[in-house]
């Protein structure tokens, strides 16, 4: 796992082993906890967006966020991600849609969504329900699974496109 920045450091983004505990006193209030993951690379409207409708299906969102070796293992090419851990994980916490961020290095949240047992599992659009990770779990448990409408117009990959080629943000809207 990536040392954060000493600068960039948040309570919410928690250690993984910390979360379970500081969810029970949540669950035990009553609260439905929502978990969502990805890179979150260049924070966008898009993504903004999604994040604030994954909260809206409960009262806390967890955030799963993929360390820098999990992005680079993600196909997404050589130089990502272009902001590392600590940087996307401090604008991202920094969200009121979002309670908690945590990382996880593995190639899915599978893992972490076992050891979280979340209410509703979120994904965008790009995602069938039948392909999101972590399904068997939350369904197991009587949770809802939803796959989410990305707001169009909106990637990270077409940002960074827009960038290398010199075109303007404001021509685009990605």
């Amino acid at each position: 796992m990536d040392a954060p920045h000493p600068a960039l450091t948040h309570p919410a983004v928690v250690a993984r082993a910390a979360l379970p505990g500081l969810l029970a006193p949540r669950r035990a209030a009553g609260a439905r906890v929502v978990f969502t993951n990805g890179c979150y690379d260049i924070l966008h409207p898009g993504h903004v967006d999604l994040l604030a409708r994954a909260r809206a299906e409960g009262d806390l969102l967890v955030l799963g966020l993929n360390s820098d070796a999990s992005v680079r293992r993600q196909g997404k090419g050589g130089d990502r991600p272009v902001n590392p851990f600590a940087v996307r994980a401090y604008v991202l916490v920094h969200l009121t849609s979002v309670d908690y961020v945590v990382e996880f290095d593995e190639d899915t949240p599978h893992a972490l969504i076992a050891e979280i047992q979340p209410d509703v599992l979120v994904k965008g659009g790009d995602w069938s329900v039948d392909r999101i990770v972590g399904r068997d779990i939350v369904q197991a448990r009587g949770g809802r699974v939803l796959s989410l409408p990305l707001l169009p117009g909106f990637s990270t990959t077409g940002l960074i496109q827009r960038i290398r080629s010199g075109v303007s943000a404001c021509a685009g809207g990605e």
